[in-house]
Order: structure tokens, then sequence, then C-alpha cells
């Protein structure tokens, strides 16, 4: 809609009100003291933001007769800002802090400005009263970021010998500047916010860098997770963050490759003890996706840790009681055997039952050990290992269970490479996998176990005949107690799984039920 239909509109209203163009308008609503005061803190940061474009627009024109008014979004004037002739001319008039700019108060720029939320400028015999036709007003609406309401109008008052269509067109272009100013306060209020509340967790470490690597910001939890003297934060303020050996790697990927880096597991000397920490390290882009910051989070998990170690070992030691029985019988035998031999021999001892006594003693001899090692907390120590013969270790222990519960265990060895691991981990994963197989296997069955390489992967494939498993139970899998055994535990694959995790390999299992289960163990080849 043009302003001159806005304004002929406007001025067939003022008559249809009855308004006298010779009299003074009358500005019969207005603020209380303690409202005006509650609504100029409401604005105050607006009011900030369009006095300093406001004062620079006005020190350009500085000579001629130039009023700034500043209304809210009901077109009650907030402030002044301009010439003081001019301001006291308009005070004569009526128009003061608090009052109203209305449709009913006659043809003016603010009111038609917030009807058709638009610019408007109205010059001399554009107002509908007399007493305003030597003025030139100039209105523009400013938004709110969010909803695109209009938030209030500016005003420009001039003498109409001062009017020119370029001052509304120049009004717009500071509005501009004033809604782009204000937005931008209230993204930095809410990153300030934001980097508030992560600096001053006090569960996590927080670095944040620029797009560079550039360390502009860390708190004291980062500083006491990172350092083992006593640094001050000011020491790494400003420096890159790739010469943090423990963490700058995983900076350097997201800033290289524009991608999180989550759930990266950390161990760092501290005090003469290791200290475990999660890091998560992630991008943050402007509105044009530009890289502007990259934020990484330390939290400790030393104590999470522990308890899976705690975990870890309660399983061995579950697994351990229930070989004691076997171990137990199987030691019987030979004993017997030897009792028995040494018995029918008397006092010469015949070469070839002293030859059975040796063989039955030594089978008693690897039967302990091999139960003393299982049995036993080990420290966690990565070497290269000969995958095969740690599979040729647990297949000889599992065979007296094998053998007692009528199972037959087939062995298919294609190729064993080596790998990289904690040696007692891995047979604590091969024998809890078997054990499993071996309970679904009441009335006897076959165990398969295949060894092969896929991809850089040594792949090692179990699968029984077995009752299988519904899908219900099989994609919950690994969660803490969840066990479908009376005398079971629960935490036997949450364990193994927990170990394939530390050696960077991956398990897949499948399962039918009536048909059995396949678990197949991924671990890389060195």
């Amino acid at each position: 809609m043009t302003d001159k239909t806005m304004i002929t509109r406007s001025h067939q209203q003022c008559q249809l009100l009855g308004l006298d163009p010779d009299a003074l308008p009358i500005y019969t609503e207005r603020f209380s003291v303690r409202e005006l005061e509650a609504q100029l803190i409401k604005y105050k940061e607006v009011i900030e933001v369009i006095h300093f474009f406001m004062d620079k627009f006005l020190s350009s024109v500085q000579g001629d007769p130039m009023l700034i008014a500043i209304l809210d979004n009901e077109g009650y004037v907030l402030d002044f800002r301009g010439d003081s002739s001019i301001k006291n001319a308009v005070r004569k008039l009526g128009i003061v802090e608090g009052v109203r700019f209305s449709e009913e108060l006659g043809t003016n720029a603010p009111a038609l400005c917030m009807r058709y939320e638009q610019p408007i400028q109205l010059v001399g015999e554009d107002h509908f009263h007399k007493v305003l036709h030597r003025t030139a007003c100039y209105s523009a609406p400013f938004h709110t970021e969010d909803s695109g309401q209009i938030l209030g109008t500016i005003t420009i008052m001039t003498d109409i010998s001062c009017a020119h269509p370029h001052l509304l067109a120049l009004l717009c272009t500071i509005v501009d500047s004033i809604e782009r100013e204000l937005m931008l306060r209230r993204h930095n209020t809410q990153l300030q916010i934001l980097n508030q509340v992560l600096l001053d967790t006090n569960y996590y470490g927080v670095i944040i860098t620029d797009a560079h690597g550039v360390i502009i910001e860390m708190n004291d939890n980062s500083l006491e997770m990172l350092c083992t003297d006593d640094y001050k934060r000011g020491c790494y303020l400003g420096s890159s963050v790739f010469e943090i050996s423990t963490i700058g790697e995983y900076f350097g990927r997201v800033i290289a490759y524009r991608d999180k880096c989550v759930g990266v597991e950390l161990s760092i000397p501290q005090n003469d003890a290791v200290r475990y920490y999660m890091l998560d390290v992630v991008p943050i882009y402007d509105n044009e996706h530009a890289l502007i910051r990259v934020v990484g989070s330390l939290r400790d998990i030393t104590e999470m840790k522990t308890t899976e170690e705690l975990l870890r070992n309660t399983e061995k030691l579950v697994f351990a009681g229930q070989l004691a029985v076997s171990i137990a019988h199987e030691v019987k035998n030979p004993l017997t055997t030897v009792k028995g031999m040494l018995q029918f021999s008397n006092e010469t001892v015949n070469p070839h039952h002293y030859n059975l006594i040796m063989s039955e003693l030594e089978r008693m001899n690897a039967i302990v050990s091999e139960f003393i090692i299982l049995g036993k907390p080990q420290a966690v120590h990565f070497r290269e290992e000969q995958c095969l013969a740690i599979l040729d270790e647990v297949l000889s222990i599992f065979e007296i269970q094998s053998v007692m519960n009528g199972i037959t265990v087939k062995r298919k060895v294609e190729q064993g490479l080596t790998i990289r691991c904690d040696r007692n981990q891995i047979k604590q994963v091969f024998l809890n996998i078997l054990k499993n197989a071996m309970e679904a296997l009441p009335f006897g069955g076959e165990i398969d176990v295949h060894m092969d390489i896929l991809d850089t992967f040594q792949r090692i494939r179990f699968s029984d005949n077995g009752e299988g498993m519904t899908d219900q139970v099989l994609q919950r899998i690994g969660e803490p107690f969840l066990t479908t055994r009376p005398d079971g535990n629960g935490l036997g694959m949450m364990i193994v799984q927990k170990i394939i995790d530390s050696h960077k390999g991956r398990m897949v299992i499948t399962s039918e039920v009536g048909v059995g289960t396949a678990v197949e163990v991924y671990l890389p080849v060195v």
C-alpha cells in the first residue's frame, strides 16, 4: 500500500472521529511514572544500541533541527534524542516521554508505521492537524530476531525545510544496522552463557580453540587433568593445542576433516598413577557453516575403569568356581590310577607302570596350572601374540568340560596371524564364549571353531547347534545382569564386549531358536 493511500484513509478516519484539524492533538493515553520506568528497563539494551547509531547520524547533520523518538511496540514514547530546540517545541505540543501515538490521535507516522508494518513519511499537510504542517516525520519499525514481530519504531522529526525523501531510506538503513547489532548481542550473550556453563562445570575439563587450534579458553579442571605441574591457565591461552600431546591429534582431526571425535579413551600418568579420561571434541560453526570454534571436553572415568576391572576379575573367579568341580573330578581319576599302580607295582616298579604314573602326574600338573592361571588376576599387558596359540590353549582347557558334557568340538584353522593383545583377556573372551555355547547344549552337541582372515582382522567364529536365542534376548546381549540361566550373573558378555572394544575389535552375534548361535570375534592383525 502506498503512503498516499494510507494517509488518505487516515484522514477519513480522523473526520469520522470528529477530530478538529485546527486544534492541538490531545494525548489521552500515557504511562504512569512507574510504568515508564519498567518499560525503560525492559528496552534498556535496545535503547543503548539505538543511541549508538542515532548519535552518529545526528553528529553528521549538526545544525539541522532533527529529533529522534524511540517508541515501543504499542506506540508509547520511551526516549528522545537530538536538537534541544525542536525537543522543546514538541514538548509544548504535549509530546513527552510516556505518551502514546495512536490512530485516534490523528494522522501520525508512528501509528501508521505500526499498523501497516512498513516505513512511512509524513511531510507538511500529510499530517491531519495544521499545527504539524511545518514538520516532516519519518518512521521505520524495528523487529525482534526470533519471531519477526515489531519491537518498536524509530521516528525522525524535523522542520519541513529540512525534509528530503532520502531521510526515510537513510532511517531504514540505520534500523537494519540496529537489528543486526541486537541480533549479534543476543548471540554473544548466548555464547557467553554456554561458555560459562561449560567452563564452570565441576565434572568436565573444557578446552576451546579457534578454527586454527589456538587455545582461547580452558577451565581449571582441564589443567588438573592434563598437567602434572602447577601450570597457570595463562601458560596455555594463546598457544597451540597441538603442543598438548595427549589431545592435540584429536583437535587436529576435527579441524582438518570437520568431523567430531566422540568417546575417545585417554590414559594420562599423574603422580605415579594412571588416570583415565573420556574425550569428546566437536566443531562449532557459524550461520554460513564456517568453522569458528573447536570445543573439547574431558571426563574422568578412572573410577568406572576400576569398576570394570573388578567386574572382569569377578567374572574370572565365577568361571574358575564353575571349573572347580570338573577339575576336582578330573584330578581324582589320575590320582586313583597313580594309587592303584603304586599298589600293584609294590616294591618293584615296572617301567611300563612307571611311565603311566608319570603321564598321569603330568596331566594333573597341566590341569592345575591352567586353573591357577585362569583364577589369578593378571595385570593388563599388550604384546604381539599368535592368535592360534591362544586359541589352542583355551581349547585344551575347555576340552575337559566338553567331553564330560557330551560335546564335540570341531576346529578348522585356515590362517592364524599375529595380534596385539593382552593374552589373559583374549583367553577370557574365548572361554566365556565357549562356556555360553556349552550351556546352550545341555544334552550334548557340536561346537565348531573356525579361524581365518577377513580384511585386516583375525576372525574367530564359534558356532553351536544348541537352543538359540530369541530376537529380544539377542538385542540385549551385553547388558549387565542379563542372563537366561538360573545360576548366571549376566556379566560375562558385557565383559567380553569391553575387552574386545579395548582391543579395537568387534563382535557379531547371530542366533535362531532351535538352530543355534554363532559368535564372530574380529581382532585387528599386526
